[in-house]
């Protein structure tokens, strides 16, 4: 194979500390390949004596099946290709099993007893209400978090404020119940595995005489907890190779600490740094732009990406006025495409909504990256439907109990309380009229509430989620609450956008249902589709390549988001740093044909095209 001088000097890397800065297409997963290969050959080094550690299970697996391939008659030895989440598993079996102690791993939803149904339990216990699946997420991010970047509670709150109620209470619950009852989650594997080689002297040894040699593969992925567990193994010899680019750390969120890479000399002042910045995989078109705009980042590696490549064509920047401008551009320059090789990409995931939408029923097949969409059980989406069914039946109780407080006409919990005494086949408003004392004024409030909802009955389900948004004042509630449940409000009327984009295509509420239902199923299920258009966040896709690549739906505080910009009005960087790393990321997965769509509007809101557009045209 046909390697640069870049990656030569590199893979002859045999002992001590080194770190390879690679750009993105630079041939990372090459270099520590034939590293891999140079150490057997080369070095007489026994294949059981090398570990190479990557981020993902897909990236492990890709490594060792590339290995097999090209190297397989090198030796008899398998080399160790592994995620540090699968080694850590390994080591925590083996003190386990000399200790007598048996560990159940809660990982498995298909489990009764896995971490999701914990968390939900003790939320509910505690706050008294049930947690909703976005907040569900925020609370496991936060605690593997802490784990990851080995903090106290104490230190995470000083520096953040959760949007879960009383979440010291249910992480202390969270952690005390799994230590009392021997249960272990992934960050479990992490931290104690980190106790054990810190406090078993005989493990520890075990584990360095094992291993001469350390590969770390996506370096700029590795968390505190992860990246102190493969110093301790290293140690004393220190043959730790990582291999890394600082300019695509986008897993903060996860933990990943970047900060390990810029302080790498300090920590290994004998240590190599070697820098591959030829880019093999992208149009000069595309290297140049992107080299132009990583570099308005301050918290990284002097880097300057390059390559051989021809120019193909000009990055595309397309401004329309509407989604639906953008869905109808995207239809007529996908024609006659191979989709196989094309990719859509967005920041969050609530952009696919509409688009899958537009791609089924124009027939074209896709294939979704990330197939838990937590639009169809947001509980906005909830309320819409509940509306909906009340309107059908306005004698059901326990859904008017879930709205009630969310429209206009104020409605208190003893008329509510008074109703349910009243025949339940009635209407809720009927009963309600007749509590005692009600002025006439209320009276007549909920005459119209009762008429607005008999109109609500008539209406095809465009019309009917506007008439809730707006005559039952639904839209007034998102705008008061929307940060108490951690939302913009621009977020919340994105999601109700979304909805009403598919309504709009919708005859019934039935019809509504099923649509909703069945777009559900295809997000789930699209990993079946043949030569599909691949739809994906650019968290996802990471790793990834595609001919042409359109980023989609680059507003400003959606992306760069809205929190990151606050944070540069305070002299904070680091969020809207990794925002632009991200932006990067999402760039560098095109080989020839980039695309880059922003809009004026999402409905009647008006917005603005993403700072880092303005960014790339200076």
């Amino acid at each position: 194979m046909n390697l640069s001088s870049e990656q030569r000097k590199a893979i002859e890397h045999v002992h001590g500390p080194a770190l390879v800065l690679a750009v993105p297409g630079a041939g990372k997963t090459t270099v520590l390949i034939h590293r891999t290969v140079n150490l057997i050959l080369n070095h007489n080094i026994s294949p059981e004596r090398i570990l190479s550690i990557t981020f993902s299970r897909a990236a492990a697996r890709d490594m060792k099946a590339r290995f097999n391939r090209d190297f397989q008659n090198i030796s008899s030895i398998p080399v160790q290709f592994s995620t540090i989440h699968s080694f850590c598993y390994n080591l925590l079996r083996e003190f386990a099993y000399i200790n007598k102690i048996k560990y159940r791993l809660i990982e498995d939803e298909k489990n009764q007893l896995n971490k999701y149904n914990l968390l939900k339990k003790m939320y509910l216990d505690i706050n008294q209400e049930y947690i909703t699946e976005e907040k569900l997420e925020s609370l496991l991010n936060y605690i593997g978090y802490i784990k990851n970047l080995m903090l106290t509670v104490d230190e995470f709150m000083k520096a953040n404020k959760p949007e879960v109620e009383n979440f010291e209470k249910i992480f202390y619950t969270y952690e005390k119940f799994k230590r009392d009852n021997k249960l272990i989650d992934f960050d479990d594997m992490l931290t104690l595995s980190y106790e054990i080689l810190l406090n078993n002297n005989y493990i520890l040894e075990k584990y360095r005489k094992r291993y001469d040699f350390i590969q770390v593969d996506e370096g700029q992925d590795t968390s505190k907890v992860q990246m102190e567990i493969i110093k301790l193994l290293a140690k004393p010899q220190n043959n730790l190779f990582i291999v890394a680019d600082d300019d695509q750390s986008i897993y903060s969120f996860r933990g990943a600490y970047p900060t390990g890479l810029l302080n790498f000399n300090k920590i290994y002042p004998n240590g190599k740094v070697f820098f591959m910045e030829k880019n093999f995989r992208s149009s000069k078109n595309i290297v140049s732009v992107c080299n132009k705009f990583i570099k308005n980042n301050s918290l990284r590696y002097s880097k300057t990406i390059h390559t051989d490549n021809d120019y193909v064509e000009p990055i595309n920047i397309i401004k329309v006025d509407s989604i639906n401008d953008q869905y109808d551009y995207l239809l007529k320059d996908l024609e006659g495409k191979d989709l196989s090789k094309t990719c859509i990409l967005y920041r969050n995931n609530l952009s696919s909504i509409g688009l899958i939408e537009t791609l089924e029923r124009h027939g074209i097949p896709f294939y979704m990256r990330d197939v838990k969409v937590r639009f169809f059980n947001h509980w906005l989406i909830h309320d819409i439907m509940n509306f909906m069914k009340f309107a059908q039946d306005t004698s059901n109780m326990s859904i008017y109990e879930n709205i009630y407080y969310k429209m206009k006409g104020y409605i208190s919990k003893r008329h509510i309380s008074y109703a349910k005494t009243l025949n339940y086949n009635l209407s809720v408003f009927d009963r309600i009229m007749d509590f005692p004392g009600l002025s006439n004024f209320y009276k007549s409030t909920i005459r119209q509430l009762k008429l607005d909802f008999a109109k609500l009955t008539k209406m095809a389900p465009l019309e009917a989620i506007e008439h809730i948004e707006y005559t039952l004042e639904y839209e007034k509630y998102l705008k008061e609450n929307s940060m108490k449940f951690g939302y913009t409000y621009d977020t919340l009327k994105t999601i109700l956008f979304n909805l009403k984009y598919i309504g709009a295509n919708s005859e019934n509420l039935q019809d509504f249902l099923n649509r909703l239902n069945y777009l559900q199923y295809l997000c789930s299920n699209s990993k079946n589709s043949r030569n599909a258009l691949t739809l994906s966040t650019i968290h996802s896709a990471k790793g990834l390549e595609f001919d042409r690549v359109y980023l989609i739906d680059l507003i400003d505080g959606d992306f760069p988001s809205i929190s990151s910009v606050e944070g540069v009005e305070k002299g904070k960087y680091e969020l809207f740093e990794e925002e632009r790393r991200l932006f990067y990321v999402g760039m560098t997965r095109a080989k020839y044909h980039l695309t880059l769509i922003t809009v004026n509007r999402i409905g009647e809101r008006q917005v603005e095209p993403s700072r880092f557009i303005d960014e790339l045209v200076k």
